[in-house]
């Protein structure tokens, strides 16, 4: 196994760190998702939305959370779990979650923080849930008032949905719906599940000829084709996948050698601009669940693994948190990333 790949308690305490110190942190806050309904919303964000209102936005809040959960869960006994513990306590009481779901319920907000950070709020509601333990059980609880109105917003949603968002940004559909489909599945919601997975058939299973020679865009931290391939083989027995990626992206090698290159932010200050460090990272992740689809004996798994290390070098390396721009949310990446997240899928 890669040594990229390597999470140690020095290392998941230094990325808890950068959660701990965004999400009560309310300035700078970015706004941008915040629809004024009456004079009554001309509030700070630690009223608006109570438990998630740190880390500079919603969306980065919420995954801000999801890593403390994740770590504390991994390394219990780490100095960094009862810190963490702390922390979620704070912010996920009942009061507070009922408040975020009063917030998200009105009509005014139904395209809230759609797609992406109503698929890290179920993110974190699978992690809390699978977590074996008496607070966690607590927050699973409590988070639920939320967790029902992204679903039914999301329910909604999907069949109205005529094409797929192929950004590589925060819009993206491809992505949020991995993180969706695994809530799903662990949570046994069957009925959203089989949502879920027509709604992918019907915008994914046709495609072909991704234009990879188009990635990336300047402010991308999604790869659109890496990401539809990672949630396709979520769906597809392995040799379907197999052939169905062959189609898909026919330029991956089969001589062992490296395949794309990371991309290389010249101002990672700048908060549009550094999300090529998240770029890295993600595809990294997305390749890495592309090789767990793969039959083992498929000739380009080592042009994937390769690329992946590469990949996930680069992208860690910047996750330094010298600058907020990057340090309120590469962190979770990084976890995600290391903690083989996805694998499960």
């Amino acid at each position: 196994m890669p040594l990229y790949q390597e999470l140690d308690a020095a290392t998941a305490e230094r990325f808890a760190n950068l959660a701990l110190a965004c999400i009560h942190r309310e300035y700078p806050n970015k706004t941008g998702h915040h629809i004024l309904t009456s004079d009554r919303d001309v509030r700070p964000p630690r009223e608006l939305t109570p438990a998630f209102y740190g880390c500079f936005d919603w969306h980065s809040a919420v995954h801000g959370h999801w890593m403390l959960v994740r770590l504390a869960r991994l390394f219990p006994d780490a100095s960094i779990a009862a810190a963490a513990r702390r922390a979620l306590a704070k912010n996920l009481t009942a009061e507070n979650l009922s408040r975020e779901a009063e917030y998200m319920r009105t009509e005014a907000r139904a395209s809230f923080e759609r797609p992406y950070g109503l698929a890290w709020l179920l993110q974190l509601a699978a992690e809390v849930a699978e977590w074996d333990d008496s607070e966690a059980k607590e927050w699973s609880a409590a988070l639920e008032p939320p967790v029902g109105v992204a679903v039914r917003r999301l329910e909604t949603w999907l069949p109205k949905l005529s094409y797929p968002v192929r950004s590589g940004e925060h819009s993206q559909s491809a992505f949020s719906l991995s993180l969706i489909l695994d809530f799903a599945r662990s949570a046994g919601r069957r009925k959203f599940q089989d949502l879920l997975e027509s709604t992918i058939r019907r915008f994914y299973l046709h495609d072909s000829d991704c234009p990879l020679a188009y990635e990336p865009s300047g402010e991308d931290f999604l790869s659109p084709c890496l990401a539809e391939a990672d949630l396709v083989r979520r769906i597809l027995p392995s040799p379907e996948f197999a052939s169905w990626l062959d189609g898909f992206v026919s330029s991956i090698p089969k001589d062992g050698n490296p395949w794309l290159q990371p991309a290389r932010p010249q101002d990672p200050t700048d908060p549009k601009l550094g999300h090529l460090d998240g770029l890295n990272l993600s595809r990294a992740w997305m390749l890495n669940g592309i090789i767990t689809a793969l039959p083992a004996d498929d000739p380009r798994i080592p042009s994937l693994q390769k690329t992946a290390e590469q990949h996930a070098e680069a992208g860690l390396a910047a996750v330094t948190g010298e600058h907020y721009e990057g340090a309120h949310w590469l962190g979770t990446f990084a976890v995600y990333l290391l903690t083989r997240r996805g694998d499960h899928s």
